[in-house]
């Protein structure tokens, strides 16, 4: 069907991408776009820093060592320590989705976590340095070819079933702002997106499972490293875009059309401005923060009527949330599955009123008094209830053992893109994850630093204050205290 319509337009959908990221530049930024996307990198870079303290990260850190190269990019909270770009790209890929703790956008994806992480591992290698603009630039590239491709599709509006969506449009999204970085004319870009299609797609099956996050690292790395094979002038189909059997194999719906002509004098309206960016106040699937709001707000009006009341008085619970296969997990025994659970998080906020980082630890997740509860919930999928990140709610139904019922419903939880975390929220957010790896000044170093990205002509301090880690000494300072 969308090759009758692609006759209508005289350019091609990959021939405008390609022209659009070549001709983007920084005079083309808004001051909406440049104040969203600068909460996306401090959000991102503070989940990226939490994440350098996972078993995935640890483990993916151990098998890219075994990589050499001349050229080196720093690998995040760990001093001392470089890998080639690509593989710094790879594993600070992971660290940002290893908690799954990274922003969300609609149509549904994580934008940041692919884009984000190889930007700075390919601008700490280049000979000239970007600009803190340059830098932004580059990145909203990432994030607005990600946008717009997810808006070919129908199906890409709601909760993925087949394919995880950063292995999709994470990956192009990596291309194209790493190739605007590289500053590759039109075809070159072309190229690029053209080589990273070919690296993309992951299967939803690994959700709630350790190789979840490799997702978004293999996109960060695939995408660097198709603008860097496209720069030495490798090729691959100049329709990628505009063909069934090429993008267009992922989605069964999709119909693409070229983007709008971009000049160097002419507004260009990026996706960033009309379509905001929920940022998760913890680490779990998006679809669990509007059970827990919901969740909490039981909890409050339980303890308001019966004070001093045991919650073992909770009968059952019914949770009515949409069909997800892979968020339904009523007993879950990992911290993955733990964060794609909506029972698990529907619990957890009625026991503690909150969920947290340390909801998912061992101790909490072996609590008797969780896995009790857990076995009164049941789940319930109304029609009406639609499995899209812009549509869902949530209701909580509690029914006491003295026949007492109370309920509440979430159409909007605090962090969605319709309400938004407030800039006190998601600087505190970023200091409580960063905390973890990064002592005081360096932490305020960051926020410092990426406030002012949009002023700032050298911003190298980005990834040196990245590379720090407050539990661990440089190399050379271990040395140093070694002969003392």
């Amino acid at each position: 069907m969308y090759y009758a319509i692609l006759l209508l337009y005289s350019q091609g959908v990959t021939e405008s991408f390609g022209a659009a990221v070549s001709c983007l530049s920084t005079s083309h930024l808004t001051d909406e776009v440049i104040r969203r996307s600068k909460r996306m990198i401090l959000d991102t870079l503070g989940v990226g820093l939490l994440g350098t303290s996972t078993p995935v990260f640890n483990a993916v850190l151990q098998c890219s060592q075994r990589q050499q190269a001349l050229e080196n990019s720093k690998v995040w909270g760990r001093p001392g320590l470089s890998l080639p770009p690509q593989y710094a790209a790879f594993v600070n890929g992971v660290a940002v989705h290893s908690m799954d703790f990274d922003d969300t956008w609609h149509p549904a994806t994580h934008p940041s976590g692919a884009v984000l992480p190889a930007v700075l591992a390919l601008a700490e290698t280049l000979p000239v340095k970007p600009s803190g603009l340059e830098l932004l630039l580059a990145f909203n590239v990432g994030i607005e070819v990600q946008g717009r491709l997810l808006r070919f599709s129908k199906e890409a509006h709601n909760i993925p079933k087949r394919f995880h969506p950063p292995a999709v449009v994470g990956v192009m999204g990596s291309a194209a702002a790493t190739a605007k970085l590289l500053g590759l004319p039109a075809a070159q870009s072309i190229a690029a997106l053209a080589i990273a299609c070919s690296s993309a797609g992951a299967p939803m099956a690994n959700a709630a499972t350790q190789t979840k996050p490799l997702h978004m690292g293999n996109a960060a790395r695939g995408g660097l490293e198709a603008s860097q094979l496209a720069l030495l002038s490798l090729e691959g189909n100049t329709q990628i875009l505009d063909l069934e059997s090429g993008f267009g194999a992922f989605y069964p719906d999709y119909v693409p059309h070229p983007l709008a002509e971009v000049t160097h004098t002419s507004h260009y309206r990026w996706v960033l401005e009309d379509q905001n960016i929920a940022q998760k106040r913890f680490p779990a699937h998006l679809g669990m923060h509007w059970v827990a709001d919901a969740a909490k707000e039981v909890r409050a009006k339980f303890l308001a009527k019966f004070p001093n009341a045991d919650l073992n008085q909770i009968k059952k619970i019914t949770l009515r949330v949409p069909t997800s296969r892979y968020v339904d997990c009523p007993l879950p025994v990992s911290e993955h599955q733990a964060r794609h659970s909506f029972q698990f998080n529907c619990c957890t906020a009625l026991l503690d009123g909150e969920v947290t980082v340390e909801s998912f630890s061992k101790s909490q997740m072996k609590r008797s008094a969780l896995k009790e509860m857990l076995l009164k919930v049941q789940l319930e999928n109304p029609q009406d209830n639609h499995s899209s990140f812009e549509k869902m709610y949530c209701e909580i139904a509690v029914e006491t053992t003295q026949g007492e019922m109370f309920t509440a419903r979430c159409n909007t939880f605090y962090g969605h893109w319709r309400k938004p975390l407030s800039h006190e929220d998601l600087v505190r957010k970023f200091r409580a994850n960063a905390s973890t790896v990064l002592s005081a000044d360096v932490m305020e170093g960051i926020i410092y630093t990426v406030d002012h990205l949009d002023t700032n002509q050298d911003c190298s301090m980005l990834w040196s204050y990245m590379h720090f880690n407050k539990h661990m000494m440089h190399r050379d300072e271990r040395r140093s205290s070694a002969l003392a």
